[in-house]
């Protein structure tokens, strides 16, 4: 489809008679086009669509309705109904009132192009860059992060269902491609046990009949790919998606044992033998879900983040969304949050994270590299000595950053200083003392319990380590808990999310249509929320219980399960 932008839909004139008369104090969508206008132009788009063929649907409208839908939960069908029988949708869109729209099939085709373009993220920039001209969005402020699991759009499957699945959906795919290759392959049991979904057969209780089974359909993979290698269409018939999948998968679940007659036998790895998480597949029809848990809880899907703006005496509005593989770190995604950041001139002065974000290296790279100011609680000191009543941790230690030497408590000094640099692990200085110093020394017991007798210090880089040891010293104040307990308003956004817009739940397969769903989610949250700016709706307080008022102070409210 090619593309024939306009510049501007101007809103009918009957449009705007009726939708006045129905509306008479308006309505979200209605104040929405009111306030910002056209968001969405044409133009914006253009490259997503070819220079030659049927003219287009406006995408500028498709990705107002984009966002409309997600606001409202809405499929594709019902979007559409939405575009030919409502009002308000018509005032956003500038559309007659006797405009018939379009067939539903057109969104989810606007959606791949967004995918396939990379412009997912297009949806909420728009609205933000717009909100940065009306001065409703600046940038050093605060903000908060956080991260909440994604279920994929999958059923979580057990090492059985895995395997079969594979196999069967190989077998699919093959017998589309080439079904006559397929008769002549195919053994005769294959289509009793590869004929329908495994969820729907009776899977054999005991262990030992199960792992008989998973050798079976290893042997039958196995078979089907050698097979397949040696098909007289092998090329084609190996770039099927399916049979890349198994491949993959018989890799990470089975090895073959080659025999002295020439002979090969599949075995099952073991547990102790699977790869990585971040590389481990769980589903052939979406292979990008990962497992993950978070304490008790577990999940196939993804990850997403979500950052927003928290000053006090301005509308929160959501100015980022990330979303990546479950098994990836909050830690390792934090450079790309402030990059981004960076790129959309969004950057805050103070940047409310929890712990999993913050290690002492972001601490510093964040200031240094981004001006941004990271308000966290740190790990606190888990040294034997720390928690010792009288023992000596790190703190207990001056350190002279210019001579290299470090003195104890009781004014002995270090006779090494050892820089440590490795790929595998972070920039560390190590330092030793004298053993018969230590040995002669009063407070030995209470120092160190090496063998050696000798006292043995691990510590940051200096910049990373007073970055720490401050941070270490503020969250020891009630004003930094003060200042923190801003950053559980993330949570809230997450709660709005998740029960007014189903964000849980992935609607598509990948993890780059997910991320378009929580980019048009947050987009939607970011018009409810400045409706209810403009219209002055309080925001929602924390809830507190009758009983919980009466507390004379809130430090009682902290939980003290050892107490119980």
């Amino acid at each position: 489809m090619s593309l024939d932008p306009q510049n501007t839909y101007p809103i009918p004139e009957d449009t705007q008679r009726v939708a006045r008369a129905s509306f008479p104090k308006g309505n979200l969508y209605i104040r929405m086009r009111d306030e910002l206008g056209e968001i969405y132009l044409d133009a914006s788009f253009a490259e997503l669509f070819p220079g030659r063929g049927q003219r287009a649907e406006s995408p500028g409208r498709l990705a107002w309705i984009t966002v409309m839908q997600y606001s409202e939960g809405l499929s594709d069908r019902q979007a559409a109904e939405a575009v030919r029988a409502r009002i308000d949708w018509k005032y956003v869109l500038g559309l007659e009132l006797d405009d018939a729209g379009f067939d539903y099939s057109v969104l989810s085709e606007f959606r791949e192009r967004l995918v396939a373009g990379q412009q997912e993220q297009m949806l909420l920039d728009k609205l933000l860059s717009r909100l940065k001209e009306l001065k409703l969005l600046k940038a050093r402020g605060q903000q908060r992060t956080d991260s909440t699991h994604i279920l994929g759009a999958v059923r979580q499957l057990n090492r059985v269902e895995i395997v079969g699945e594979t196999m069967r959906q190989a077998l699919n795919e093959l017998s589309e491609f080439a079904p006559e290759w397929v008769k002549e392959v195919a053994k005769a049991e294959w289509f009793a046990r590869y004929g329908r979904r495994f969820e729907q057969m009776r899977l054999p209780k005991e262990q030992a009949e199960r792992q008989a089974l998973l050798e079976t359909i290893g042997a039958d993979g196995a078979f089907l790919l050698e097979a397949v290698r040696t098909a007289v269409e092998a090329e084609q018939l190996q770039e099927l998606s399916g049979v890349e999948f198994l491949r993959r998968i018989w890799v990470q679940q089975y090895w073959t044992e080659v025999k002295e007659d020439g002979s090969s036998q599949v075995h099952l790895r073991g547990d102790d033998n699977q790869p990585l998480g971040a590389l481990r597949l769980h589903s052939p029809y979406d292979e990008e879900v990962r497992y993950s848990a978070k304490r008790e809880k577990g999940w196939v899907g993804y990850k997403t983040q979500f950052s927003e703006t928290s000053d006090v005496d301005q509308v929160h509005l959501i100015t980022q969304v990330i979303t990546t593989l479950a098994t990836e770190s909050d830690m390792a995604v934090l450079e790309k949050i402030h990059h981004t950041m960076e790129q959309k001139d969004l950057l805050p002065n103070e940047h409310l994270l929890d712990a999993g974000y913050v290690d002492a290296e972001s601490l510093v790279s964040s200031q240094r590299d981004f001006g941004v100011t990271i308000c966290s609680p740190v790990r606190e000191k888990v040294s034997w000595q720390s928690k010792a009543a009288e023992g000596f941790d790190l703190a207990s230690f001056h350190i002279d950053w210019e001579k290299q030497v470090v003195t104890c408590p009781k004014g002995q000094t270090s006779t090494q200083w050892c820089e440590r640099h490795s790929e595998n692990r972070k920039p560390a200085i190590q330092v030793r003392f004298s053993s018969s110093v230590c040995r002669l020394c009063a407070c030995h017991a209470q120092c160190t319990q090496a063998k050696s007798g000798a006292r043995t210090i691990t510590f940051l880089p200096q910049e990373q380590h007073a970055a720490l040891q401050q941070v270490r010293k503020e969250q020891s104040t009630q004003a930094f808990w003060n200042k923190y307990a801003q950053r559980s308003g993330i949570e809230g956004t997450f709660s709005q999310a998740v029960r007014g817009y189903e964000l849980r739940w992935a609607r598509y397969i990948g993890i780059a249509k997910t991320n378009l769903q929580m980019t048009a989610t947050a987009t939607a949250i970011n018009l409810h929320r400045l409706f209810d700016w403009w219209q002055h709706k309080p925001r929602a307080k924390t809830r507190t219980s009758a009983f919980a008022r009466l507390a004379p102070s809130p430090s009682l409210l902290a939980p003290a399960w050892g107490a119980i």
